[in-house]
């Protein structure tokens, strides 16, 4: 295996990027790493997870050095370490971040490979670690032939769950490395990418916590009240301070593609057709969106058949739909899972023809087909094979099993779909790595 050189920059806020990073230079690559805030040093040093249980997945011999400068004096300093350690990979989380964005530029500009790593577009327990970036950066082919040849002779995606993250721990540890950051110093400079405050966000949160039962009973019972023969929509929300929606999409918010939404269902859906908008579960509570929801229901007319619900868990919604709006998310996904119609209103990876309704939205409610299972299939399996390991941030054995993948997956080169030929050059060539990597069932399962 040839030697390389890493540099690790902001990751999830768990232990994860500090056990890569230590099993790659166990391995015998380099490795290094820059903190741009007080959270990353503090993460590093593992002074979030004290304890037996995570002892294992501190950085032993990683060299980090802190950035504290400010974010024009970032390129330069990003472009000296890329120089001085001969970087080869960049491997990082949010790969929009400011810090990240100038880092990427950069690490292309020497030739070096970028690594975007984020939590799988397969869920629970899928990691991606894809080349470059996600959603509209991603190089999968976006062509159904293509994917059909890509996939052949690739497993199918395993839907058992191995990996379960505890949220509890989750919550903390982010709570924590943003409370960090709050602190002047040693990071007087430090630009955060975050669109919220950080306590009104939590403070927001905690309150959907505690009224999260009530919700649900509330969620349960308006969805067991709509006719059973009534055509039933869903439009699963995103966080508006998700990079997916940012970046990703035409929409400056998620009040934007609602109020698009609900404009086309009151003007094309069938009369007895209704809407439920499915809030996204970790959203800060920053906006009164059943307010916000039925001021739009009201001024289309529709507002005794557009309903919010929360609290609420997606797959039976996906059940009983006649068809999935979304911007991007990954709910689409689920939704192709479950053979329904979707319409994804930004640049989504799975925005094929074939899979998801391409004729706009006005035409959705009527005319929307199921997706082609074959060619969903292959999606599936080319994008579980090609984009993801199995594992998770936020539990000791989903990390474990996680950066055991990641490090045998960066290893062995990332897909690079650069070198496909176009749908009408020929067959499509298979971009799996050398080593045949077993990333549907983790070590040690039978």
């Amino acid at each position: 295996m040839t030697r390389r050189s890493f540099l690790f920059l902001q990751g999830p806020i768990s232990p994860f990027f500090p056990a890569l990073a230590a099993t790659l230079k166990a391995r015998g690559h380099e490795v290094h790493r820059i903190n741009v805030c007080l959270g990353d040093q503090l993460l590093w040093k593992g002074r979030f997870w004290p304890g037996r249980a995570w002892r294992g997945f501190h950085p032993e011999g990683v060299s980090a050095e802190d950035f504290q400068g400010h974010l024009g004096e970032w390129q330069a300093h990003v472009e000296r370490m890329l120089k001085e350690r001969a970087v080869t990979d960049l491997v990082l989380l949010g790969e929009q971040r400011p810090y990240h964005r100038i880092a990427i530029a950069a690490a292309k500009a020497r030739g070096a490979a970028v690594a975007a790593t984020d939590f799988g577009y397969i869920r629970p327990d899928w990691i991606i670690v894809e080349r470059d970036g996600h959603n509209a950066l991603s190089h999968f082919p976006r062509d159904p032939a293509t994917i059909l040849t890509l996939a052949e002779g690739l497993p199918a995606v395993d839907e058992v769950r191995y990996f379960a993250d505890h949220f509890p721990t989750q919550a903390r540890w982010d709570v924590l490395f943003h409370l960090a950051n709050l602190a002047f110093w040693p990071f007087p400079h430090f630009q955060g990418f975050q669109l919220h405050p950080v306590v009104p966000a939590y403070l927001g949160t905690a309150w959907r916590l505690v009224l999260r039962g009530r919700t649900r009973r509330r969620a349960k019972a308006l969805i067991a009240g709509l006719p059973e023969d009534a055509p039933f929509f869903l439009f699963a929300m995103q966080m508006e301070n998700d990079y997916s929606i940012r970046a990703y999409s035409p929409y400056p918010d998620m009040d934007t593609a609602l109020r698009e939404t609900v404009r086309s269902f009151s003007g094309h859906a069938p009369p007895d057709a209704h809407l439920a908008v499915k809030v996204h579960p970790l959203d800060p509570g920053m906006k009164h969106w059943t307010a916000r929801l039925a001021r739009m229901a009201r001024g289309a007319g529709v507002e005794d058949r557009v309903h919010l619900v929360d609290a609420i868990a997606l797959d039976p919604l996906l059940s009983r739909a006649t068809g999935v709006v979304t911007v991007n998310s990954t709910a689409g996904i689920r939704a192709l899972q479950f053979g329904k119609p979707v319409i994804a209103l930004g640049d989504a990876l799975y925005r094929v023809p074939g899979m998801t309704h391409e004729d706009g939205l006005h035409s959705f409610w009527r005319e929307a087909r199921v997706p082609d299972a074959a060619l969903t299939d292959a999606f599936l399996r080319g994008i579980g094979h090609h984009l993801h390991v199995r594992g998770g941030f936020y539990s000791a054995d989903g990390i474990a099993a996680g950066v055991a993948a990641a490090a045998d997956r960066l290893e062995a080169g990332l897909a690079d779909f650069s070198l496909l030929p176009r749908p009408d050059a020929g067959p499509a060539v298979t971009t799996a790595p050398e080593r045949t990597l077993d990333i549907f069932r983790p070590d040690g399962i039978a």
